[in-house]
Parts: C-alpha cells; sequence; structure tokens
C-alpha cells in the first residue's frame, strides 16, 4: 500500500494565502501555494494533488488532519453527488470545484483510495513533514515567489499560484523533519484546518471545533 500524507496552511482564514503539500512515505513530495484561499480549500488541494499524483493499482492510504477533507472525499460526497452537488438544505456544495475534481481522481485511478484522519502536532514525522512544506509554500504565496496560474476554488479570491517542489533541495525531495523545522523560523504562520466536522457542514463559513477523542480513524473508498 501507498502511503501520502498531506496537510493544508493558510496564513490567516479566510482570504490568506494558503499552501498545501503530500509526503509520500517511501520518498518524494510536493507542494504548492495560491495567493489567496481558505484552510478548507488548502486542506481539499492536498488531497487532490496526492491522488494525481499516485495512479495505479496499488492502494493509496491518504493520511490527513483535516476531518473536512477526508469527509468531503468520502461519507458527504455521494449523497451530494446525488442532490446535483446540493447540501441537504439545498445550499450550493461549498469547494464545489475541488471535491468534483477529487471525485473525478478518485473514480478515474484504478487502485482503491483509503483515507485515515491523524492526529496533527503529535510527532506523527510525515504529518510534521507535510505541515511544514504547505506552511513554507503558503509563506512563498504571500511573498509573491512563485508564479501566478489558476487553481481550483481559489477564483473567488484572485489569482492563484502554484508552486514549485519546496523539497526539492532535499534528498529525494523529502527533508528530515528536525532539518525541515530547522529551516523554517516561523510556525506561527502555519494555520492548519483541525477541526472534527461530524456532520455535513452548513452553508455559512465553517467554525474551526475540537479534536475528536480518537487518534485516528480510516475510511475507504474503492
Amino acid at each position: 500500500m501507498i502511503m501520502v500524507s498531506t496537510d493544508g496552511s493558510c496564513l490567516k482564514n479566510p482570504g490568506g494565502a494558503i499552501g498545501w503539500a503530500w509526503v509520500d512515505h517511501r520518498g518524494g513530495a510536493h507542494s504548492g501555494g495560491a495567493a489567496a484561499g481558505t484552510n478548507q480549500i488548502a486542506e481539499l488541494r492536498a488531497v487532490l494533488e496526492a491522488i494525481s499524483a499516485h495512479p495505479g493499482d496499488e492502494p493509496l492510504m491518504i493520511e490527513s488532519d483535516s476531518q473536512y477533507a477526508i469527509k468531503c472525499s468520502t461519507e458527504w460526497l455521494p449523497a451530494w453527488k446525488r442532490r446535483g452537488w446540493k447540501t441537504s438544505g439545498g445550499s450550493p456544495v461549498k469547494n464545489v470545484e475541488l471535491v468534483r475534481a477529487i471525485d473525478s481522481a478518485i473514480s478515474e485511478r484504478s487502485g482503491p483510495v483509503r483515507f485515515r484522519w491523524v492526529r496533527g502536532h503529535v510527532g506523527n514525522e510525515f504529518n510534521e513533514m507535510a505541515d511544514t512544506l504547505a506552511g513554507k509554500a503558503a509563506r512563498a504565496a504571500r511573498d509573491g515567489k512563485i508564479v501566478a496560474t489558476q487553481a481550483p476554488g481559489t477564483d473567488r479570491f484572485g489569482a492563484a499560484d502554484s508552486a514549485p517542489d519546496v523539497a526539492a533541495d532535499a534528498p529525494d525531495g523529502v527533508a528530515d523533519a528536525a532539518a525541515l523545522r530547522a529551516r523554517d523560523p516561523k510556525p506561527a504562520d502555519r494555520v492548519q484546518d483541525h477541526e472534527a466536522v461530524r456532520d455535513e457542514p452548513p452553508a455559512q463559513d465553517h467554525q474551526p471545533a475540537l479534536f475528536p477523542a480518537a487518534e485516528s480513524e480510516e475510511f475507504t473508498l474503492f
């Protein structure tokens, strides 16, 4: 099974610069950013990029600390699709471009995609790597250090940016977690999506909540 950790960062939610990243546990990583967005967009984009970068028959496990991103990709997606991308209350699904893109990426992949929720900031090596890379990408987008392109789900906030692999200077594209932290002097800039989402999100902006008690949950989508 291929194991990949994903994470998203938003420097000021909503509307601040965002970054997303995935880290393959076997080696290899990628990140990107946009000049403006939300933490939810960043987390969803990280999942989309991870799935798209890992085609094939082998089962893929996505580890994320975002309950929102996982449930958008599993529990809520089938019902939204049946309703024509409307919530149970009849409102348009938020971030629908990214949710639909994730649905397509999963459907087009020959192997199964599974999701596992992990608690953030508890020393999980690969989650910490993804967290650091996403934060660096968000700051690069904020500082105008990446080339402007259009990213799904960011159009209402203005031009989006796509960052190169910010771990390219590390062996095999993945740096040691401690080394990444040493090169990342602004941990306060990393504001991730760490909410527990138990039900379909309301139409209004999402409000962060406390973590659930469990350390991890696993979801499977074939």
